[in-house]
């Protein structure tokens, strides 16, 4: 049986939380649908220090920032969207238009076809978010969407160069300097200089989130992301330090993004907490982290690894990393998660941010229902049909009937119409 050494806050703390970032995102959303630019440029203002006569930069300004660039930083960016590129590209091969013959003379047949434009969201804040470029961007790119904008908002009153970078080489038809709730609505509803999209993308904060949330449905979205969260799974082959590491390497995410410890060992238990406790010491985010592990960090102490897959699976976590004997168990038995770490030589800063799987996921349970980004998130597979005369003769007497049992008699006149036209004519040949 399972025992809760740690835990976090509580459902009824986090909804009232929740429900005042809904009432300030309704009220942005209503902004800029019935003020467009002039309410986007105020809310620029308001939330991002950041006035600009053109929130697009133009393609002057982005080879001049790009240009200011470090060579080695251009290298490094353009090794991890190989990457990206490489893995996504590989997916897409997997991804076949079909065309097969289940009846004589009927054919039927899916293609998959490319969403026409995406506005793709990079995170600035507290960290400027480049990898998020190569994640949303890249991968639009590569499953054949004609028109990619992406918006990523000031730092500090300044453009983020890398990122401006990162989505220049990603591919970005349209880079805009734009941030927050008012970003994701122009990209979705559109404004006097925005045109809208029909998909908008990418992880953000809670206010992101919530406004993809109650944007879904005028347009498209990836999936809703809330924050970030960590699961390690360990036994007693696994170190305190190297658990503890990649807990906190997560928490800094953000106050409210959960980690949790799941694992065989108590003793490895009291020995992470431990570890935690020094690590906070001295690491640099550790104003962040500290809050939340300490808000939001939990401890599930497990009889076996069956255990530990059932108590995993029930929380559904976005990243889960394991440190175990048996790596390729969890592999085998999981069946929620965003993303698997196998082993202690990979970690889920790895797929954050360079080698080549998506790090937008669902989270807040979304993982029992659905994966995260990738390049078929932005193809719509789309059916298709046709028959010969002889055909549908003989599927339109069957569909007749079962058209007749539901009390469907248009329908039932349409497979009528055929087969009365189409039986004469084969006949008559």
């Amino acid at each position: 049986m399972a025992t809760y050494l740690k835990t976090g806050k509580t459902e009824v703390e986090i909804k009232e939380s929740n429900t005042k970032v809904e009432e300030i995102v309704s009220g942005i959303i209503k902004d800029v649908e019935q003020n467009g630019d002039q309410a986007v440029k105020a809310l620029a203002q308001k939330f991002d220090n950041w006035t600009a006569d053109s929130f697009r930069l133009t393609n002057e300004q982005v080879e001049e920032i790009v240009a200011s660039v470090s060579e080695q930083t251009i290298h490094d960016i353009k090794f991890a969207q190989a990457q990206v590129r490489n893995f996504a590209e590989k997916q897409k091969a997997a991804l076949q238009d079909i065309e097969v013959e289940t009846l004589p003379g009927v054919t039927l047949g899916h293609k998959n076809i490319p969403v026409n434009s995406v506005g793709c969201y990079i995170p600035g804040g507290r960290y400027p978010m480049v990898a998020s470029a190569h994640m949303s961007i890249l991968t639009a790119k590569v499953a054949g969407v004609k028109r990619v904008i992406a918006c990523t908002p000031p730092i500090k009153g300044e453009i983020p160069a890398a990122t401006v970078t990162a989505m220049h080489l990603a591919g970005a038809d349209e880079i805009y300097i734009l941030g927050g709730v008012q970003a994701m609505t122009a990209m979705a509803i559109g404004t006097e200089s925005i045109e809208a999209v029909d998909m908008i993308v990418g992880p953000g904060n809670a206010f992101v989130a919530e406004a993809k949330r109650q944007l879904f449905g005028r347009v498209g979205i990836d999936l809703f992301a809330g924050p970030t969260e960590t699961l390690v799974i360990a036994d007693e082959t696994a170190d305190a330090e190297m658990v503890a590491t990649d807990l906190l390497g997560q928490a800094e995410h953000g106050p409210t993004s959960p980690s949790a410890l799941i694992t065989t060992s108590k003793d490895l238990a009291g020995e992470t907490v431990k570890e935690i406790e020094r690590q906070l010491e001295i690491l640099p985010t550790a104003d962040v982290a500290g809050v939340a592990w300490n808000d939001y960090g939990q401890i599930i102490l497990v009889d076996s690894l069956e255990e530990a897959v059932f108590e995993a699976d029930k929380l559904a976590f976005e990243h889960v990393e394991i440190l175990t004997e048996d790596p390729n168990y969890f592999l085998e038995n999981m069946t929620n998660y965003g993303a698997l770490f196998l082993g202690p030589e990979t970690n889920v800063a790895y797929g954050d941010k360079v080698i080549g799987t998506n790090h937008t996921l669902p989270t807040k349970g979304a993982a029992r229902f659905t994966g995260g980004l990738w390049v078929g998130k932005y193809l719509k597979t789309c059916t298709y049909q046709k028959c010969t005369p002889e055909a549908s003769v003989v599927v339109g007497e069957y569909g007749s009937r079962l058209c007749e049992i539901e009390g469907f008699m248009g329908h039932k006149a349409q497979a009528d119409l055929r087969v009365k036209r189409y039986k004469k004519e084969t006949v008559n040949n």
